[in-house]
């Protein structure tokens, strides 16, 4: 009997580089507080944000990604065409289908890749970092095109007081391919069907069609999706490190998804992260993006520290279905 023929790869990864797109306006948090019956310093206090970035009406989360993704290829030394798989992390695909990353892959220039979106909300860009990193170390493919994209204002209720004036909208992007040494570690992934309610859309489309409810927008369970991150998710962000075969004190960076401020805060004192570590805090003027936040976090870290450039970082999201994933990258 004929065998058949196995691809492999090479034995690790890393990332290449970093892109990013945000929304063209900063929104104050005045500009919000009338629907919601709130102030700028409530807003401040629980969540940090003091602006976040939301697209105009002509922009989609498909120009979003391809923005970032562009300035992703443009600095990762490799041509369009090396790229031969594209993963959108996103829950704002203006469509069911097409995929955005069917899309933006042929934007980009890197047709023919093999191009498909995850919905996995806050946790869509690890997700997505994690099967890049095994689908090159598989063989299935060469070098990866990971982006992170969330146009969520088109999701908002302006008058919902539980997340409407945390959202914001962009994409971030990054290049993953074949690596000398390990540059992203194994991934701590899972999920929590049983808190479904806790954080997603209040109706369905069907629902809308039919003329049986409103547009479907975010709801969430604030009490109960703070207390899910603070406790749960700090144990996962340990079982991280531990992975990873690293301490808290070995992190240049640590970078978890921008939901709030004051979970930020929260998981560093759990992680008893050293002075050191630089702590990305984009949600104070970007808001929270969802499956962008940590790509785009990042870009702005990599900015603001490059001597931050090949340390190690921890990223860790979490968010609707209830889901989370986690890992630590060396730092392109």
């Amino acid at each position: 009997m004929t065998t058949l023929k196995q691809a492999t790869g090479p034995a690790y990864t890393r990332i290449y580089s970093v892109g990013a797109a945000r929304g063209e306006n900063a929104v104050p948090n005045d500009d919000l507080i009338g629907p919601i019956d709130s102030s700028d310093e409530w807003i401040r206090q629980r969540t940090g944000i003091i602006t976040r970035t939301r697209a105009v009406p002509e922009t989609d989360a498909i120009d979003l990604s391809t923005a970032a993704a562009a300035e992703a290829i443009e600095k990762s030394g490799l041509a369009p065409s090396d790229i031969d798989v594209v993963i959108v992390a996103t829950i704002s695909n203006p469509k069911q289908t097409p995929s955005v990353s069917a899309i933006v892959a042929d934007r980009v220039g890197a047709n023919p890749a093999a191009a498909y979106d995850i919905n996995a909300a806050c946790a869509g860009y690890a997700y997505a970092v994690a099967q890049a990193d095994a689908l090159i170390r598989a063989g299935a493919a060469k070098n990866a095109l990971v982006i992170g994209a969330e146009k969520l204002s088109d999701i908002v209720d302006p008058a919902d007081r539980s997340i409407s004036f945390l959202l914001g909208d962009g994409a971030g992007a990054v290049v993953i391919g074949p690596s000398d040494t390990p540059g992203i570690s194994a991934t701590v992934w899972g999920s929590d069907g049983s808190k479904s309610d806790a954080v997603g859309m209040n109706h369905t489309l069907t629902e809308f069609r039919d003329g049986q409810a409103p547009w479907p927008t975010l709801r969430q369970e604030g009490p109960t999706v703070f207390r899910w991150a603070v406790w749960e998710m700090a144990k996962v962000a340990k079982q991280a490190l531990e992975q990873a075969g690293v301490e808290a004190a070995d992190l240049a960076a640590f970078i978890p998804h921008q939901a709030n401020m004051r979970i930020v805060d929260e998981f560093a004192k759990q992680l008893k992260l050293p002075e050191t570590t630089v702590i990305a805090r984009d949600i104070e003027t970007t808001g929270n993006t969802s499956a962008a936040s940590i790509p785009l976090a990042t870009h702005r870290l990599l900015e603001e520290h490059p001597e931050l450039s090949g340390g190690l970082a921890l990223q860790i999201g979490f968010g609707a279905g209830l889901v989370f994933g986690a890992q630590v990258v060396v730092l392109p």
